[in-house]
């Protein structure tokens, strides 16, 4: 019986879960570059990563956003003019304060965002094609528990 990718690769993770957060963030990193090199953006990467998270959080403030990108305020009011000047986000007037804006995505943004996800998984879908059915079903139930634990991430911040 040969061994499994996994047992191949060294310092790979044992069936322990010591490590398994580090593993998996840095298999999600690897999967995303993948990913991202093998297309051509139709925008900006840091642009593309900006419209997800606008469309994952729903409207937010710019400072919101800074936050969440960790970057300062000014960059991120560069970051979405840009994507405002190309017809991707718009402003509008908070409601709890006059002074601030809140960015939400536009249908062209959304069309857009559609597109490079698309884009991005078809690097992807050949590789996952030629996956065992037991893989599949495996990454599948993967996919499902990330999804969970996100979920209990946004329930649960701290």
């Amino acid at each position: 019986m040969s061994p499994t990718p996994t047992q191949e690769r060294p310092g790979a993770a044992s069936t322990d879960q010591t490590g398994l957060g580090s593993e998996l963030l840095t298999v999600v990193a690897r999967l995303n570059r993948l990913a991202t090199q093998r297309i051509r953006l139709p925008l900006p990467w840091a642009q593309a990563r900006l419209l997800g998270t606008i469309d994952d959080q729903g409207e937010a403030r710019i400072s919101d956003l800074a936050e969440l990108d960790h970057c300062s305020q000014p960059t991120m009011t560069t970051q979405v003019r840009r994507l405002e000047d190309a017809g991707l986000v718009t402003r509008t007037p908070d409601p709890d304060d006059a002074r601030a804006v809140r960015i939400r995505i536009t249908p062209a943004g959304q069309t857009m965002l559609a597109q490079v996800r698309a884009d991005r998984a078809a690097v992807i879908d050949p590789r996952i094609e030629r996956l065992s059915e037991e893989d599949r079903e495996t990454l599948s139930a993967a996919v499902e528990a990330i999804r969970r634990l996100l979920d209990d991430i946004d329930s649960f911040p701290q």
